[in-house]
């Protein structure tokens, strides 16, 4: 098994996480990352001593992540610290805050204090959707390979739990009787760059697994665990190659892979080649299109896709008065989740997400500043929108929005340091597939068995990981994803073994 080579594209967590797993193993892993960092998505950068997590900031269930590590024989609290939030985050309503906790007293405390009547339908979701949890996880946490495992028993018996025929919004609507109470418990969907009222109502363990398992900061940012997982591929003599870009996939006559060709042309001999890189950017750029069947380009243009986001990072020169996690909600909510997933233009009322680390994690601001990072969904670039002639009228309706929620009246004038990111940018320069952050929408068309599968059907010997395969999208997810690619290449070859 040692002398088996594999090649992973793309060092997101995706691909960290397999070749931590694999190259503990034995395996001889090479990583290949076109950028100049780790991390993917999962990275960051730092200004004027400012530093910014590039795009998750949520960290929720590490105990996934955990698992990883005691898989690669290491211990996750040897590389990183973390520290549990609490608030979880703060909700804005115009009129009302709700600051979100994982105590279950406190949390229903303060539902009912701000929607009598309502804590009892807390405490009821919270038992409904543990059973969905248990029922959602072996579901999750296996390869669906083909309709015979999709239709497997435990998948029949968890479907009428899961309420994959409901929405999001349909499930909370059983609970709550408050729009914003709903909407405390859907947004979540936002995670998958979905709808509430598109999501299947399975996806209300995303709300529930933050009420459950907490969220958490790990100090220096959520970077600091893609980082500590290279640390980890590199002790166990994985290689990572940063700044070395994967021009395509070499391919014999059988359609099975052979190995890479780099973008400077040098050829890299693999048994097996794992994706990490964003799914429909990597088939439209790593394999030419006549030797695809279900993924051509025509296809791949057909399929549903998440929203993008428009990101401003800010370096601010004083201490910012607000939550870790703040998220503005928009006077009409679901008229400006409509404009970013049907109608696709930009909303001059969009909800507004604030995160203000420094008031948790010292390291990320000079002393007595702040790092800001806002984020507001915004449509994926099929939308058409020309964000050379929107960025600068967008930026300025975000901030005119955030000092009127906020009372933050002088914060444009205290930014030291700013750096902008449109759904252009995140194409073409982050290389995400039209922009669309959070890959592949959650619909039921393309979920589980019907999501690209993690052992890839339409070439040999090419496996999946990320948010564009099975379970799908978000950290957790992402991990899950991983381990499954590893454990289905560690079976692989010690079935091979046991034949010789």
């Amino acid at each position: 098994m040692g002398a088996r080579k594999i090649a992973i594209i793309g060092a997101g967590p995706g691909g960290l996480a397999a070749g931590m797993i694999l190259s503990a193993k034995g395996f001889r892993v090479q990583i290949f990352e076109k950028q100049p960092y780790v991390g993917g998505r999962t990275s960051s950068f730092t200004e004027k001593g400012y530093t910014f997590d590039l795009g998750p900031t949520f960290l929720s269930m590490p105990h996934i992540l955990e698992e990883v590590f005691e898989s690669s024989n290491r211990k996750l609290e040897d590389y990183t610290t973390l520290k549990e939030l609490d608030p979880m985050y703060s909700l804005s309503f115009d009129e009302m805050t709700i600051r979100a906790t994982r105590d279950p007293d406190k949390m229903k405390k303060n539902i009912e204090q701000l929607f009598p009547g309502n804590g009892e339908s807390y405490e009821r979701f919270m038992v409904d959707t543990r059973k969905k949890m248990a029922a959602l996880s072996p579901i999750l946490q296996n390869n669906h390979a083909s309709l015979f495992d999709y239709m497997r028993l435990r998948t029949l018996k968890a479907l009428p739990q899961l309420e994959l025929g409901k929405s999001l919004y349909e499930v909370l609507s059983k609970y709550f009787d408050d729009e914003r109470l709903k909407l405390s418990f859907t947004f979540q969907s936002k995670y998958l760059g979905m709808s509430p009222w598109d999501c299947p109502g399975a996806f209300s363990i995303l709300s529930f697994m933050e009420h459950e398992y907490g969220v958490f900061h790990p100090i220096g940012g959520l970077n600091q665990l893609t980082k500590s997982m290279a640390k980890v591929v590199k002790e166990h003599g994985g290689e990572i190659h940063t700044g070395v870009g994967v021009k395509k996939l070499l391919l014999d006559d059988r359609r099975a892979v052979t190995g890479l060709e780099l973008d400077d042309g040098e050829l890299v001999e693999a048994d097996d080649v794992i994706m990490n890189a964003d799914f429909a950017q990597g088939m439209t750029k790593l394999i030419d299109d006549d030797k695809r069947r279900k993924f051509k380009n025509i296809h791949l243009q057909k399929k549903k896709y998440s929203c993008s986001t428009f990101m401003i990072y800010a370096g601010v020169n004083q201490p910012i008065d607000l939550d870790h996690h703040t998220i503005l909600f928009s006077d009409d909510y679901k008229k400006n989740v409509e404009e970013i997933t049907k109608t696709k233009i930009l909303s001059d009322n969009p909800s507004i997400y604030v995160q203000n680390a420094s008031v948790t994690d010292p390291t990320l601001a000079p002393q007595g500043k702040s790092a800001l990072y806002i984020l507001a969904p915004v449509p994926n670039n099929f939308s058409g929108i020309d964000w050379n002639n929107e960025t600068d009228t967008f930026r300025e309706l975000i901030f005119n929005q955030i000092k009127k929620r906020t009372g933050l009246k002088d914060l444009e004038s205290n930014i030291e340091v700013e750096k902008v990111l449109t759904p252009y940018d995140w194409e073409h320069q982050k290389h995400v597939y039209k922009g669309a952050t959070f890959n592949l929408a959650h619909n039921l068309g393309q979920m589980m068995y019907f999501r690209p599968h993690n052992q890839f059907n339409e070439i040999d010997r090419l496996w999946l990981v990320g948010g564009g395969t099975h379970p799908g999208s978000g950290l957790p997810t992402i991990f899950e994803s991983a381990r499954i690619t590893a454990s289905l290449l560690i079976k692989k070859y010690s079935k091979e073994e046991v034949k010789i």
